[in-house]
């Protein structure tokens, strides 16, 4: 009875790594190239790294602010796609077009004018040495470049989303393949001044990136319209960006709780790393180098929890209330076991891994320390992911908002710059902090057992 309560069989496993294995392999693949990334930067030197490391800091708000948005009207397209509704997935494509459109050219605003006072955020001299202009005049070059990917990465998010909540996840992982090559090649020739190339250092490496986006865009959006008969909600999508005032005012009210969510948990995290960076520049190159090692180890998860998304939201769309429920609390089941076999390998793996990077010993060891600290919570980090995706699935946003970015603008970030307050050294403080994912997590746990989650919002 436990056994059948808590556990699928194989078709439901089957069925669950079908969606959710091309998640993790595109995933994959990019955290890989993002660490080979990480690496060739810092190859560069240690104050090169820090100064890519804070851009992606603000750039990681941006990001996590389209993806808000896309998310939240792909509620609605989920729940469309279970109802075989295709005009109403048009009017979710248009509704995320304008919106993506609206925050990038707000971003774009923001950081071509601000971009000395941002990065400045991040730079202290704390406890260990660094030298801060170097790292900011790193930064202000690698920023201003970069810039120039934001709109195709945003439709990229359109046209990748809304395929993915239509249940297809495997185009979306090779045009992503298409562009982390891209990336990765790119990179070596254009830091390194391969094959004749200049040796452009970290502008080198913002170029690259800017045209891996362009052609993971053309990619998708060729894909998508190459395809009509099997997405026919692409065709003459964009003809009109019209959508019902009543619907549009729904996804509204539905994504922008989404919108504020991702946008302030992702400020959070900036302000998290901001309150590290006050122990130093080595620090941040440390914690830089956990993130990006991080990023590689949770796919399997956090791939699972996109899959959650997508399973749930369709089954509320049709109205199959006990199977989303079902669907829920087997999946969380999987996650946290695939998490316990990842945080093993982390925990013994966690200190060689930052010895293949090139910078200096106190970076090295601060990075072995976090990584091997991170993957001791990644099970509660596993279930606070899973309760995310399943309450976003039923359309609960403003209690997303609570759930996430409240706890961590109100729990997390205070705690860290309290605790830097009263002296505390970084190898405590860094502990602690990773161990309030268990106050949330716990809440997650609650908040799913309660069934606030289980609503149709297209009826």
């Amino acid at each position: 009875m436990i056994r059948k309560k808590y556990f699928g069989d194989r078709a439901f496993y089957r069925y669950t790594m079908s969606v959710a294995l091309p998640i993790m392999i595109q995933n994959f693949i990019t955290n890989l190239v993002n660490m080979l990334d990480n690496l060739m930067v810092g190859a560069v030197g240690t104050e090169p790294m820090s100064g890519v490391s804070i851009d992606n800091q603000l750039i990681f708000i941006y990001n996590l602010a389209c993806f808000g948005i896309v998310s939240g009207a792909g509620i609605f397209t989920a729940q469309f796609n279970g109802k075989n509704d295709n005009k109403g997935i048009r009017y979710t494509l248009r509704y995320k077009l304008i919106a993506v459109a609206s925050i990038s050219l707000m971003a774009i605003l923001i950081f071509l004018f601000f971009d000395k006072e941002l990065i400045s955020l991040y730079l202290h001299k704390g406890e260990t040495a660094g030298d801060l202009d170097a790292t900011l005049h790193f930064a202000q070059d690698y920023l201003k470049i970069i810039l120039w990917g934001l709109f195709p990465f945003a439709l990229t998010q359109v046209f990748a989303g809304t395929l993915r909540e239509t249940g297809e996840t495997v185009a979306p992982m090779v045009t992503g393949f298409a562009a982390v090559f891209t990336n990765c090649a790119l990179n070596y020739v254009l830091i390194f001044g391969k094959f004749g190339a200049p040796k452009m250092g970290v502008k080198g490496a913002a170029i690259a990136t800017v045209i891996s986006r362009f052609v993971e865009c053309i990619c998708i959006v060729i894909y998508s319209y190459s395809k009509k008969k099997r997405f026919p909600y692409f065709n003459k999508a964009f003809t009109s960006l019209y959508i019902p005032s009543k619907l549009a005012g729904t996804i509204t009210f539905k994504a922008m709780p989404l919108l504020f969510n991702e946008f302030f948990w992702s400020l959070g995290i900036s302000m998290l790393s901001m309150g590290y960076s006050l122990y130093g520049i080595n620090v941040v190159a440390g914690y830089s180098i956990t993130s990006t090692v991080m990023n590689l180890f949770n796919i399997a998860f956090l791939s699972l929890g996109s899959s959650i998304g997508i399973f749930v939201g369709k089954e509320l769309g049709a109205n199959e209330f006990e199977k989303a429920v079902d669907t829920t609390r087997k999946m969380v089941v999987f996650c946290v076991g695939v998490s316990l076999f990842i945080s093993a390998i982390v925990i013994f793996a966690g200190g060689y891994v930052p010895l293949i990077y090139k910078t200096n010993e106190a970076s090295k060891n601060y990075a072995a320390y976090f990584i091997r600290t991170s993957g001791f919570f990644l099970p509660a980090v596993s279930i606070s992911n899973a309760s995310y995706f399943t309450l976003r699935s039923g359309g609960k946003t403003w209690i997303t908002v609570l759930f996430d970015s409240v706890f961590v603008m109100c729990v997390t970030v205070p705690a860290v710059f309290i605790l830097y307050k009263l002296g505390l050294s970084i190898w405590v403080l860094f502990p602690i902090m990773q161990s309030l994912e268990i106050l949330k997590a716990s809440s997650g746990l609650i908040l799913l057992s309660k069934k606030v989650w289980v609503n149709n919002i297209v009826e």
